[in-house]
């Protein structure tokens, strides 16, 4: 395990050489200047502390509030205000010591001893080349700061008086309003409470229902009163009214007199007189101005009784209302009377019952009335109180003035000692930042290799398919270009193992699975990788010259179309081919040929037409599929990548299952996991597993030096037989699609 995390480590600084090595020189660069400065000067340390300070004797809770205040905002930034630097800059350039605030802040360091509410001690250290500077600088950061904390007290002092004072007219105000509804509701309602109060509102409901049973006795007795004399008279009291007032006027009686006797003289003389004569004429005319005149005068009376001219009375109602004798007259004047005293009784009555509807409706109002005067007295109360906690406030803070000092107090002066500053060797400083660039070499070069998708080992590829859960069939070995060496040297027996264990996993997967599948031997499996240069090619020409060894009839099969044949370094002649169709149903001539020198080994190769997908889903193909099935213990199919094209998909299906080779250092891992996946999902083929090339030697042995470029491959070396004596240590390189 440790010697696979090594080989992690180096190809990664292998990979990402240019990037490690920058920073191993940065960093050796940087530590040989930090070794070669000069030594440093001197460094003096000024120390003190400042602890939290109150007044001698605090009379008033704003001063004492204040202070408090000025003890809770100690802080770094507070101490080191800029106006205090400045200030501390100013006094030290006077003295001959140019220092910038920002310098000063720089050499200054507090510690604040306590926790967050309350601050128990402040340390503070000045750092400077000479012990004097050091020395007064910090004994004048001291003073600034003690003059800070009483100016920045002073000054919230003064805020709290102004506060108060800008809150004040609007309080007074608000109180001025209030007293003034109050003043006024006093006047408005307040005789109304105060008899309900004393008594004298129920006194006067009281006494109103007395009157007013008094007054309904009264009226009873007038009513009966009324009643008899109208029985006597026989009339109503308006009637009496009128016939009293007409029977006492005396032109009415002397009228009546006069009618009287016209009346008789007509009477007397109606026997002996004739209606014409004079006599009886004057007499006529006589009664007539006499009943005319005693109109006029009732009416002039009937008016003067009403008050306004009154509509004429007949002359019979004017002589039987103006009949009426002395006693008569009496008790007529008595029902008018009796008549007059009940009107009276009645509207005194009705005066009552509006008085004491009033005055109840008064009393039932009274506790609203009382509510509504306890809240205008209590807002008066509530605003009286605010107005005077703030005048007294106000008071307090004028007072507190004098007792006003600074939060900060000086416990120790400063002290001077010399700060002893730790300084390294050069070639230590130098050593340890070699260590340091090259940690810093490795963990770039990882950290990149992370960033890289690529799987760069097959330790790699192992973990993820592990993950996958797809089965590893084989590692095979790293090979390389030798000179004079042939291209496909798998025979020789230092290479044979690596792809006999391949073939023999492939046999025993597929045993293994006997109860799923009808073949108990594979015949058909195609091989493919994810994208070129994985290998693909050279292991399926090295697995059909293993099965061949093995003493298996193989058929290699060329359907990458779009690269250059393989089989022209197996000594077999390419094709030339227009029709595909024809040249797989054999019509030209026989696609399949013999490998010279290898026995049992037979190639296909790729005409030199593209192929369609029509093509390989033709009858064609698969009956020459099928023949090659019936004539050949493996059949073995070089498909092109599959992120070139979907012809691998297309073929995989008509073979008992595919295997997926890969390559370290070639094979990134986000294409290969969704391939996988996708493969494992399809039910209409079976994914037999993965193969890895390019993994160098599983025992540790091979080498690990990827092959060359397909440019750069030797020519084909013929008559290498199967039992051809090879170098201790054969190599090859990947033939077209590494």
């Amino acid at each position: 395990m440790a010697s696979t995390a090594l080989k992690r480590y180096w190809l990664a600084l292998d990979r990402h050489r240019w990037a490690s090595l920058a920073s191993l020189l940065g960093v050796l660069g940087l530590s040989t200047v930090m070794a070669l400065r000069p030594p440093r000067p001197p460094l003096y340390r000024a120390e003190g502390s400042l602890i939290p300070n109150s007044p001698v004797v605090a009379l008033t809770a704003t001063g004492s509030e204040v202070q408090q205040r000025g003890q809770g905002i100690i802080s770094e930034d507070f101490l080191l205000a800029e106006v205090l630097l400045q200030r501390v800059s100013a006094e030290l350039r006077d003295q001959g010591v140019d220092l910038e605030p920002e310098t000063i802040r720089d050499r200054t360091q507090l510690h604040l001893d306590g926790d967050d509410d309350e601050v128990l001690r402040v340390r503070v250290t000045f750092d400077h080349p000479n012990s004097d500077w050091a020395q007064a600088g910090l004994t004048l950061l001291f003073e600034g700061m003690v003059e800070l904390s009483r100016v920045a007290n002073r000054a919230q002092l003064q805020e709290i008086l102004t506060a108060l004072d800008e809150r004040l007219p609007a309080i007074e105000a608000d109180l001025r309003t209030a007293e003034a509804a109050l003043e006024a509701y006093d006047r408005e309602e307040g005789p109304a409470i105060q008899a309900a109060l004393d008594g004298s509102l129920l006194g006067a409901i009281s006494g109103g229902q007395q009157q007013q049973r008094q007054n309904q006795l009264a009226l009873a007795s007038l009513n009966s009163q009324i009643q008899s004399l109208q029985q006597q008279l026989g009339l109503s009291p308006e009637e009496a009214l009128t016939a009293a007032a007409l029977s006492a006027d005396p032109m009415i009686a002397q009228l009546r007199s006069q009618i009287l006797d016209a009346e008789a003289q007509l009477a007397l003389l109606a026997d002996s007189l004739r209606e014409a004569h004079p006599t009886i004429q004057d007499l006529r005319q006589n009664l007539d101005a006499y009943n005319a005149l005693l109109q006029d005068r009732a009416t002039e009376v009937m008016g003067v009784m009403g008050g306004g001219p009154a509509p004429q009375p007949s002359l019979s109602q004017v002589r039987r209302s103006s009949t009426l004798d002395p006693a008569r007259i009496n008790l007529a004047n008595q029902l008018v009377a009796l008549t007059t005293e009940r009107e009276a009784l009645q509207q005194q009555q009705q005066v009552l019952a509006q008085t004491d509807g009033q005055l109840r409706q008064q009393y039932a109002g009274l506790p609203n009335k009382q509510l509504e005067r306890d809240r205008l007295a209590q807002q008066v109360a509530l605003n009286q109180a605010l107005y005077d906690q703030i005048q007294a406030k106000r008071i307090d803070a004028e007072a507190a003035a004098a007792e006003t000092v600074s939060s900060l107090t000086v416990a120790q002066w400063p002290t001077t000692a010399l700060l002893e500053r730790l300084s390294l060797p050069p070639l230590a400083i130098m050593a340890l930042g070699g260590g340091l660039g090259l940690g810093l070499a490795i963990a770039v070069a990882s950290l990149l290799d992370q960033v890289d998708g690529t799987l760069h080992t097959h330790d790699d590829l192992q973990d993820l398919l592990q993950v996958l859960e797809v089965p590893l069939l084989g590692l095979m070995p790293t090979l390389t270009v030798a000179s004079g060496s042939p291209l496909v040297l798998s025979a020789q027996p230092a290479l044979l193992a690596d792809y006999e264990r391949l073939r023999s996993n492939l046999q025993l997967i597929h045993r293994g699975s006997a109860q799923e599948d009808s073949a108990v031997t594979p015949t058909c499996i195609l091989l493919t990788s994810i994208h070129p240069q994985a290998g693909k090619t050279t292991t399926a020409i090295n697995l059909g010259i293993a099965a061949a060894q093995a003493g298996r009839r193989t058929l290699i099969i060329e359907m990458n179309v779009g690269q250059a044949s393989c089989c022209t370094w197996l000594g077999i002649s390419r094709p030339s081919v227009l029709e595909p169709l024809h040249y797989y149903a054999g019509r030209y001539q026989n696609p399949i040929q013999m490998v010279p020198d290898i026995e049992n080994l037979y190639i296909a190769p790729s005409p030199q037409t593209p192929l369609q997908a029509a093509v390989l889903e033709s009858d064609e193909m698969q009956q020459f599929l099928a023949t090659a099935r019936a004539r050949f213990d493996l059949v073995l199919l070089d498909a092109p990548a599959l992120n070139q094209s979907n012809h691998a998909l297309v073929l995989a299906t008509a073979t008992d299952g595919l295997v997926v080779v890969t390559r370290p250092g070639y094979t990134a891992k986000a294409p290969l996991v969704t391939w996988l996946e996708r493969l494992l999902s399809r039910s209409d083929l079976r994914l037999l597993g993965v193969a890895i090339a390019d993994a160098g030697d599983p025992d540790g042995s091979a080498d690990w030096t990827l092959g060359e470029s397909a440019s750069e491959l030797p020519t084909p070396l013929a008559g290498t037989a199967a039992g051809t004596t090879a170098d201790p240590k054969p190599s090859v390189t990947y033939p077209i699609d590494l």
